[in-house]
Protein backbone atom coordinates (compact mmCIF):
# COMPACT_ATOMS: atom_id res chain seq x y z
CA UNK A 1 0.00 0.00 0.00
CA UNK A 2 1.19 3.38 -0.88
CA UNK A 3 1.11 5.64 1.46
CA UNK A 4 0.76 9.60 0.45
CA UNK A 5 0.08 12.99 2.81
CA UNK A 6 -0.85 16.17 0.25
CA UNK A 7 -0.14 19.13 1.86
CA UNK A 8 -1.58 23.31 0.88
CA UNK A 9 -1.42 25.83 3.52
CA UNK A 10 -4.56 25.77 5.60
CA UNK A 11 -5.48 21.86 4.71
CA UNK A 12 -9.07 23.09 4.31
CA UNK A 13 -9.48 22.97 0.47
CA UNK A 14 -7.06 21.76 -2.25
CA UNK A 15 -4.79 18.85 0.28
CA UNK A 16 -8.10 17.34 1.42
CA UNK A 17 -9.93 17.78 -1.61
CA UNK A 18 -6.78 15.36 -3.68
CA UNK A 19 -7.43 13.36 -0.18
CA UNK A 20 -10.54 12.04 -1.16
CA UNK A 21 -10.25 12.21 -4.93
CA UNK A 22 -7.40 10.11 -5.19
CA UNK A 23 -9.08 7.14 -3.76
CA UNK A 24 -12.23 7.53 -5.31
CA UNK A 25 -10.19 7.54 -8.90
CA UNK A 26 -8.13 4.64 -7.47
CA UNK A 27 -11.60 2.88 -6.70
CA UNK A 28 -12.95 3.75 -10.20
CA UNK A 29 -10.17 1.98 -11.32
CA UNK A 30 -10.25 -1.10 -9.40
CA UNK A 31 -7.12 -0.77 -7.33
CA UNK A 32 -8.90 0.13 -4.08
CA UNK A 33 -6.95 -0.56 -0.91
CA UNK A 34 -3.54 0.32 -3.23
CA UNK A 35 -3.51 4.08 -1.57
CA UNK A 36 -3.93 5.51 1.68
CA UNK A 37 -4.43 9.02 1.89
CA UNK A 38 -4.06 11.66 4.58
CA UNK A 39 -3.30 15.64 4.24
CA UNK A 40 -1.88 18.33 6.64
CA UNK A 41 -1.05 21.99 6.37
CA UNK A 42 1.92 24.00 6.86
CA UNK A 43 0.76 26.55 8.90
CA UNK A 44 -1.33 26.10 12.00
CA UNK A 45 -3.94 28.62 11.34
CA UNK A 46 -6.81 26.10 10.78
CA UNK A 47 -6.01 23.27 12.92
CA UNK A 48 -9.00 21.73 14.09
CA UNK A 49 -11.07 23.23 11.71
CA UNK A 50 -13.33 21.39 8.99
CA UNK A 51 -13.29 21.24 5.51
CA UNK A 52 -13.53 24.76 3.87
CA UNK A 53 -17.66 24.49 2.44
CA UNK A 54 -17.44 25.50 -1.07
CA UNK A 55 -14.43 22.71 -1.28
CA UNK A 56 -17.24 20.09 0.29
CA UNK A 57 -19.37 20.83 -2.15
CA UNK A 58 -17.50 20.43 -5.37
CA UNK A 59 -16.63 17.16 -4.24
CA UNK A 60 -20.59 16.67 -3.84
CA UNK A 61 -21.43 18.09 -7.03
CA UNK A 62 -18.79 15.68 -8.13
CA UNK A 63 -19.49 12.13 -6.55
CA UNK A 64 -16.69 12.13 -4.61
CA UNK A 65 -17.24 10.81 -1.34
CA UNK A 66 -15.16 12.32 1.65
CA UNK A 67 -15.20 12.33 5.63
CA UNK A 68 -17.39 15.07 6.79
CA UNK A 69 -15.41 14.42 10.06
CA UNK A 70 -11.90 15.92 8.24
CA UNK A 71 -9.87 18.39 10.33
CA UNK A 72 -7.14 19.99 9.36
CA UNK A 73 -3.74 19.61 11.10
CA UNK A 74 -0.26 20.50 10.85
CA UNK A 75 2.21 18.79 8.87
CA UNK A 76 5.07 17.12 11.85
CA UNK A 77 8.25 15.83 11.31
CA UNK A 78 7.07 12.13 11.73
CA UNK A 79 5.20 12.22 8.78
CA UNK A 80 8.33 12.11 6.64
CA UNK A 81 8.59 8.61 7.82
CA UNK A 82 4.53 7.84 8.21
CA UNK A 83 4.19 8.50 4.13
CA UNK A 84 5.60 6.83 0.85
CA UNK A 85 4.64 10.16 -0.90
CA UNK A 86 4.52 14.31 0.42
CA UNK A 87 3.07 15.91 -1.82
CA UNK A 88 2.48 20.06 -2.29
CA UNK A 89 -0.24 21.94 -3.78
CA UNK A 90 2.35 25.02 -4.78
CA UNK A 91 6.08 25.97 -3.84
CA UNK A 92 4.96 28.32 -1.15
CA UNK A 93 3.70 25.31 0.65
CA UNK A 94 6.96 23.17 -0.14
CA UNK A 95 9.27 26.33 0.81
CA UNK A 96 7.12 25.96 4.46
CA UNK A 97 7.22 21.98 4.51
CA UNK A 98 10.98 22.14 4.36
CA UNK A 99 10.78 24.13 7.38
CA UNK A 100 9.44 21.39 9.30
CA UNK A 101 11.04 18.26 7.19
CA UNK A 102 14.34 20.04 5.91
CA UNK A 103 15.86 17.00 4.24
CA UNK A 104 14.43 14.60 1.72
CA UNK A 105 16.76 11.89 1.20
CA UNK A 106 14.52 9.17 0.05
CA UNK A 107 12.79 11.96 -2.48
CA UNK A 108 9.52 11.60 -1.33
CA UNK A 109 8.48 15.45 -1.50
CA UNK A 110 7.02 16.33 -4.97
CA UNK A 111 4.67 19.31 -5.96
CA UNK A 112 1.14 18.27 -7.34
CA UNK A 113 1.22 19.10 -10.93
CA UNK A 114 4.27 17.64 -11.35
CA UNK A 115 2.33 14.24 -12.10
CA UNK A 116 1.05 15.53 -14.83
CA UNK A 117 4.12 16.94 -16.01
CA UNK A 118 3.51 20.85 -15.78
CA UNK A 119 5.45 23.15 -13.90
CA UNK A 120 2.86 25.54 -12.31
CA UNK A 121 0.76 25.43 -8.80
CA UNK A 122 -2.46 24.17 -7.97
CA UNK A 123 -4.14 27.67 -7.81
CA UNK A 124 -5.68 28.15 -3.85
CA UNK A 125 -9.87 28.36 -4.57
CA UNK A 126 -9.34 30.78 -0.89
CA UNK A 127 -8.31 33.31 -3.37
CA UNK A 128 -9.53 32.60 -6.29
CA UNK A 129 -12.86 31.16 -5.55
CA UNK A 130 -12.40 28.80 -8.51
CA UNK A 131 -13.17 25.73 -6.91
CA UNK A 132 -13.74 23.98 -10.04
CA UNK A 133 -10.36 24.35 -12.02
CA UNK A 134 -9.16 23.03 -8.55
CA UNK A 135 -10.77 19.91 -8.47
CA UNK A 136 -9.83 19.69 -12.40
CA UNK A 137 -6.33 20.33 -11.70
CA UNK A 138 -6.22 17.97 -8.71
CA UNK A 139 -8.24 15.31 -11.18
CA UNK A 140 -5.51 15.30 -13.92
CA UNK A 141 -2.29 14.85 -11.35
CA UNK A 142 -4.28 12.19 -9.51
CA UNK A 143 -4.90 10.48 -13.16
CA UNK A 144 -1.44 10.68 -13.93
CA UNK A 145 -0.19 9.64 -10.99
CA UNK A 146 -2.16 6.17 -10.75
CA UNK A 147 -1.12 5.88 -14.56
CA UNK A 148 2.80 6.55 -13.01
CA UNK A 149 2.21 3.62 -10.67
CA UNK A 150 0.51 0.89 -13.13
CA UNK A 151 3.44 1.51 -16.06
Amino acid sequence: MIQILFVCHGNICRSPMAEFILPALARARGLEGCYQTASAAVSSEETGNPMYPPARRCLNQHGVPFDAGKRARKVVPADYDRNDRIICMDRSNLRLLRRIIPDDPDGKISLMMQWAGVSRDVADPWYTGDFEQTFQDLLTACGAMLDADLS
